[in-house]
């Protein structure tokens, strides 16, 4: 996992480029395709093809993200970007009740061609996204779109724009929230399951309420992303309240911490993705690559400490990051309503 994290990492850097020069049904298409044979790669590992395939399902991810990201705001509006962001994540979370995955993953990607495409005057009033235009302008090459400076060019624009929004006032205070959803990504993919599979306590059956874990885990993810958004913003620290379970040594309670902690995940995702999209909608690419960079580097660096760090570091490290990322995340909030006094910040 911190092969697949520190190449997704990098790979971010160059994401806005390759969604400007193939657009984000094509890459969304191709990235699916490695996701693919990543999961085909399980029917029969080798050493080899296992970090192999972690290289490029890494590079892949990094691409997909930031299609994805590009596709849902380019096809919401100022209000529905909530709504969108947050039935996106259910059904993302529905990959966990999935038993065929790799049957799943190649029908995922070809239906990326149903994806509607907006009309450009849809998108922005007075000047759509570039990146759009882009993918849509293929037919137009006699206008004067960001088409007629070369695909080169387009990459390169991309590349810029990413990095100027990476120090943007908005993008430096979200950055903390980020990285605290990468933690803890980490935590309930690598290290909460472990930790309830070395429970004495629990028995024989430690090792099964793994699986059972994630199940929990996965069914708080998807019930927040169908939740009010008002309600999760609110609740927005919730995937605090799932640390009791280092007191206390029930399975229940462990269950009901897996189930604290992805409703939690979910919570943070789901509004980060919303408030992304509204305060970048003509930038979306760009925008979510930063997004996904920050992310997969503090689940990458997550990755390597657990394994030296003793559980209460790790739980204080997520404490004091989880605390500062709400705070932040308010104050972000802030930034964006002032700037948009005409929009409607809170119908999202």
């Amino acid at each position: 996992m911190s092969i697949i994290y520190g190449v997704f990492s990098a790979s971010n850097l160059i994401a806005p480029s390759v969604v400007a020069v193939i657009g984000p049904q094509i890459s969304m298409f191709v990235c699916g395709l490695f996701y693919s044979a990543y999961i085909a790669v399980f029917i029969y590992p080798l050493t080899w093809s296992f970090y192999t395939a972690s290289v490029l399902v890494g590079i892949a991810a990094a691409v997909l993200w930031t299609a994805q990201g590009n596709v849902l705001t380019i096809n919401s509006t100022d209000t529905t970007i909530g709504r969108n962001s947050g039935i996106f994540w259910a059904l993302l979370q529905f990959r966990r009740v999935f038993i065929s995955l790799t049957v799943i993953s190649l029908v995922g990607s070809f239906l990326f061609f149903l994806i509607r495409k907006p009309e450009l005057e849809s998108v922005a009033p007075e000047g759509t996204e570039a990146l759009l235009q882009a993918d849509l302008g293929d037919s137009s090459s006699g206008s004067t779109t960001p088409l007629a400076q070369g695909r080169s060019a387009q990459a390169l624009d991309a590349f810029k724009k990413a990095v100027q929004l990476s120090g943007t006032k908005e993008m430096l205070l979200l950055s903390i929230s980020i990285a605290y959803t990468g933690l803890e990504l980490t935590f309930y993919s690598g290290v909460y399951g472990t930790c309830i599979g070395a429970m004495n306590q629990f028995g024989d059956d430690a090792k099964s309420l793994i699986g059972l874990s994630g199940i929990f885990i996965g069914v708080g993810e998807i019930l927040a992303g169908l939740i009010d958004r008002e309600w999760t913003e609110n609740n927005v620290h919730i995937n605090s309240l799932y640390r009791i379970q280092t007191k206390k040594r029930h399975v229940e309670v462990a269950l009901l911490c897996s189930f604290l902690l992805g409703l939690g995940d979910s919570c943070f995702n789901t509004q980060l993705l919303s408030i992304v999209g509204f305060m970048f909608p003509q930038d979306s690419a760009p925008a979510f690559a930063v997004f996904k960079f920050i992310q997969s580097i503090s689940a990458a660096v997550a990755f390597f400490y657990s394994n030296y760090l003793l559980l209460h570091w790790q739980l204080l490290i997520m404490v004091l990051t989880g605390f500062l990322g709400t705070l932040a995340f308010f104050a972000a909030e802030r930034v964006v309503t002032a700037k948009r006094h005409d929009s409607d910040y809170d119908s999202i």
